[in-house]
């Protein structure tokens, strides 16, 4: 098979050598170039063009933030991103991911022997997902706010019962942005797994909540799912729906992984499928691998409706080519019309 070509971009010389060491240790990956800064990646790109690159949060003279905001535009690669722990290299990781990096790794804050073992086994793993990601949308695109969809108040006000259920990984902090941005204020309330460790959620939660209709926030346990209102399960716990007396609620708690993940799409939507039956509609979007497949057919066979994001539109169609094929999806749509039919299927 044709090695994954990749190169190196940190402006540690020894963190370079350490993730290209780590990286070629895995047989299907060759590490082709390593550069210390945005400038001199920018030429190692034209002249190796690698197939994914892996890029340092927080460096000198252009952080990788402002670096990828300029490649994406003119030159779109599938990138990870390697991200410090600290407030600042969180919130640039997520702003990265919004400007069109596939995923992210975190680099080890204790532990730093064991940590980095994790760590490189990680991002051996992201490094094939991303070669694998389809991120050409983003050469000169324009970044446009997406129009909130028009809708009776009174149409959405008698859905008090009803949940929307989503589920997404790779790819996923700028689809469920494109979905929910477009929700008007009065929309059911809506439960979201989005493949992220702790730490990351609360953040993306909060940069969601700046740019909404409705009110988004890191779901707690006991939390009711109220209309107007986002709940993004938290990093390292699963988010479950439960039912307690007429209203909806949320159980937040720790537990081994599930399909690969905690939070996990397949516990939200098993327990969806339980609590809410019919009164849900459950959304599959881009991704890697099968979480959430089984889930969302529960969904469907309790009488909810289901929708999955079309191959076009997805970063990588994993999550949602298993859920088609698992017969758990009753329509699928391109992005950006996953949010009206949401609507339509509500109102």
């Amino acid at each position: 098979m044709k090695k994954i070509r990749v190169l190196v971009v940190d402006d540690s010389a020894m963190v370079r050598s350490i993730i290209s060491a780590g990286l070629s240790a895995d047989p299907m990956i060759e590490v082709v170039g390593t550069a210390g800064d945005p400038y001199a990646a920018r030429d190692k790109l034209v002249e190796l063009n690698p197939d994914v690159m892996t890029l340092d949060v927080e460096m000198p003279r252009m952080d990788g933030l402002e670096f990828l905001r300029k490649l994406m535009f003119q030159f779109p690669i599938p990138v990870v991103m390697v991200s410090a722990l600290t407030e600042r290299g969180k919130k640039i990781t997520i702003e990265a991911l919004e400007a069109g990096a596939v995923d992210f790794v975190a680099k080890p804050k204790a532990d730093v022997a064991r940590g980095l073992e994790n760590m490189m086994q990680e991002l051996r793993t992201k490094v094939k997902l991303a070669s694998a990601a389809n991120v050409s949308h983003w050469k000169n695109k324009k970044n446009q706010t997406p129009a909130v969809i028009q809708v009776q108040t009174r149409a959405l006000a008698e859905t008090t019962d009803k949940i929307i259920v989503i589920g997404a990984s790779a790819g996923g902090t700028e689809a469920i942005k494109e979905v929910i941005t477009r929700f008007p204020p009065q929309t059911p309330g809506v439960v979201i797994v989005q493949h992220m460790p702790a730490g990351f959620t609360r953040l993306f939660a909060e940069r969601l909540n700046s740019l909404c209709q409705m009110a988004v926030k890191e779901a707690e346990h006991n939390d009711r799912i109220l209309p107007g209102q986002v709940l993004i399960a938290p990093g390292g716990y699963h988010m479950e729906v439960i039912r307690s007396g007429g209203v909806y609620r949320v159980k937040v708690a720790p537990g081994e992984n599930v399909c690969g993940h905690c939070p996990s799409v397949e516990v939200l939507m098993q327990s969806a499928a339980l609590s809410s039956g019919a009164n849900a509609v459950g959304v599959i979007l881009t991704g890697m691998g099968s979480d959430g497949a089984t889930g969302l057919k529960a969904m469907r066979d309790a009488g909810a409706h289901t929708i999955a994001q079309d191959e076009a539109t997805c970063v990588v169609f994993g999550m949602p080519k298993v859920a088609i094929n698992t017969g758990g999806v009753e329509f699928v749509c391109d992005l950006p019309s996953i949010a009206g039919k949401v609507i339509d299927l509500l109102s």
